[in-house]
């Protein structure tokens, strides 16, 4: 009941979270915690709540917010989200997915919320990709660009001519030169027409849109960029006379042969091109085709998304060679067979912490253990796709587990999803070699925090049952005994599984942590044993 005025800003947003996460948010307690002190609000998930009513009140109240995110409010007008970006001066993350944002939402963000930097608009149709040069400061007015470091506009409208969004997303490129992260419709073919300097092909969008051309904006970022690699220059020499006043020899200092390179700045090719180079670190939505030209451009990337076809999945292990030994996360959407992609994961498992493989086709065994051992330092692991089909599944033998199984022991979040038929609930086959991988997993990834297994294709009373005895050791001859599996867990999603309810139970009782578990269309489980389970247990539970 409060009050809560005189309670931290993070106890309260913490508050806010758990009532949403449990879903006893309402309007009345949401008033109550809109307090002056608060510093980040998230309705994401529950749209109802964001009315202009609550917007006005944010707006008069939580004038120090730095983080909004409204994802899903598809009944806010844009003229209330104009009102409501008025009064949040301090805003630096704001996210507006899924809403009616407009070009007249865009407009207001350089005026009212000139910290942002972090916004996202993806999935908002009334947005065109021209909408989005506002961000940039320079369409009709000279406003300085906002500090951007993310920009996420996937499946935004559709651009008023063809080629609108390549235009907008390289003059993005080009005119936000903090950006680090982005998500963008025509982003390929951006990184291409930059790399090729072909700015001419977006001289009628530009003038259309009563932006300066692409040529004048390369041109103005290259000479921001020279200007400030000649002050470090002066630096850098004033810190040698310094450091030869001291030292008396300068002798051993040998000049720099390697190009000049800064977050965002300019490098010499050895044939002594002008080469301008993007501080961008996560690229989502590339294509194979386009690493060529992205390679050189974005050298400092950390973290790419693939959209991969059939006929060019060969070029995939070639581009991601430009960043072998610094690439930390990678996603992949392909249609074709898993095994296709082992050799792009050769060339950077062996940095990736977070991999995402979605829509492939499993082999004849199961790519899930080679792609364990092509990744041994991964953190988040997700996997879906299309199980080998019911007769393969039957004539394959039973694969056993030697010991020399490979684990994932710095693993803390799983997430295997297969497809199904949506007119049957029950699966049609068992994996039994998919069975023995995901033991040794579990077993062996003491750190698992979230757990997902959609549809999984075997008997998960068997893999759970397997981890519990402790079948599969790991570490032989280690001094102490190692932690227990799945002891960490606090998210379970157990959907569409082969799984009763009393190896349900079973992992409760020993997976003390687990705080929400989801038993969606397991056929084995009824609703009477759902509704004794949730009267007993201290979980959030899903099952329908």
């Amino acid at each position: 009941m409060g009050p809560f005025n005189i309670l931290p800003g993070e106890l309260v947003e913490e508050l806010t979270y758990l009532l949403c996460s449990r879903k006893q948010i309402s309007r009345a307690s949401l008033h109550l915690l809109l307090v002056p002190q608060l510093r980040g609000l998230s309705l994401r998930g529950f749209p109802g709540l964001a009315t202009p009513n609550v917007c006005s009140l944010v707006a008069a109240r939580c004038q120090s917010l730095s983080r909004l995110d409204l994802s899903g409010a598809q009944h806010l007008p844009s003229q209330v989200q104009c009102d409501l970006l008025g009064g949040l001066p301090n805003l630096r993350s704001l996210s507006l997915a899924s809403t009616l944002c407009d070009r007249r939402v865009i407009q207001a963000l350089p005026l009212c919320c000139p910290a942002l930097r972090h916004v996202d608009v993806s999935r908002c149709h009334l947005l065109s990709p021209p909408a989005l040069l506002p961000l940039a400061g320079r369409a009709s007015s000279p406003r300085s660009p906002l500090p951007l470091s993310t920009l996420l506009a996937t499946d935004i409208g559709f651009g008023e001519a063809e080629g609108d969004a390549v235009a907008a997303a390289a003059y993005l490129l080009l005119a936000l030169p903090s950006l680090e992260k982005v998500a963008m419709e025509g982003l390929a073919q951006a990184f291409a027409l930059i790399r090729r300097r072909e700015f001419g092909e977006t001289d009628e969008f530009t003038r259309r849109e009563g932006a300066p051309c692409l040529e004048e904006v390369w041109r103005e970022t290259w000479q921001e960029k020279e200007d400030r690699g000649r002050n470090e220059e002066n630096d850098d020499d004033t810190a040698a006379e310094d450091e030869e006043d001291a030292d008396g020899d300068f002798s051993g200092v040998q000049e720099q042969t390697l190009p000049r390179r800064g977050l965002l700045g300019r490098g010499v090719t050895e044939a002594g091109e002008d080469q301008l180079t993007l501080r961008l670190k996560d690229v989502q939505g590339l294509s194979p085709a386009s690493l060529e030209a992205v390679g050189p451009l974005c050298p400092h990337v950390r973290s790419i998304s693939l959209d991969v076809d059939t006929d060019d999945v060969g070029l995939v292990a070639t581009g991601l060679g430009a960043w072998r030994g610094q690439l930390c996360g990678l996603a992949i959407c392909y249609p074709g067979p898993a095994v296709d992609l082992l050799p792009s994961l050769r060339v950077t498992g062996s940095t990736l912490v977070s991999l995402t493989l979605e829509g492939v086709k499993t082999s004849p065994r199961t790519p899930l253990l080679e792609v364990i051992r092509a990744c041994p330092a991964l953190r988040e692991l997700v996997f879906s796709g299309e199980p080998p089909t019911p007769a393969f599944l039957r004539a394959l033998p039973v694969m056993e587990d030697d010991g020399n199984l490979p684990t994932l022991p710095h693993l803390t979040s799983l997430t295997l999803a297969f497809d199904y038929d949506h007119s049957q609930m029950k699966s049609t086959a068992s994996w039994p070699s998919l069975e023995t991988v995901l033991r040794s997993l579990l077993s062996g990834s003491p750190l698992l925090d979230s757990l997902s297994l959609v549809a999984v294709p075997c008997h998960l009373d068997s893999v759970l049952g397997g981890v519990f005895r402790g079948i599969f050791h790991r570490g032989p001859g280690s001094a102490h005994l190692p932690p227990p599996p799945l002891g960490q867990v606090k998210h379970l999603v157990l959907a569409r599984s082969d799984v009763t309810m009393r190896t349900v139970k079973g992992v409760l009782a020993r997976c003390r942590r687990i705080q929400f578990l989801d038993l969606s269309c397991c056929w084995y489980i009824s609703r009477q044993e759902c509704t004794e389970l949730q009267v007993s247990s201290r979980v959030t539970l899903v099952w329908t």
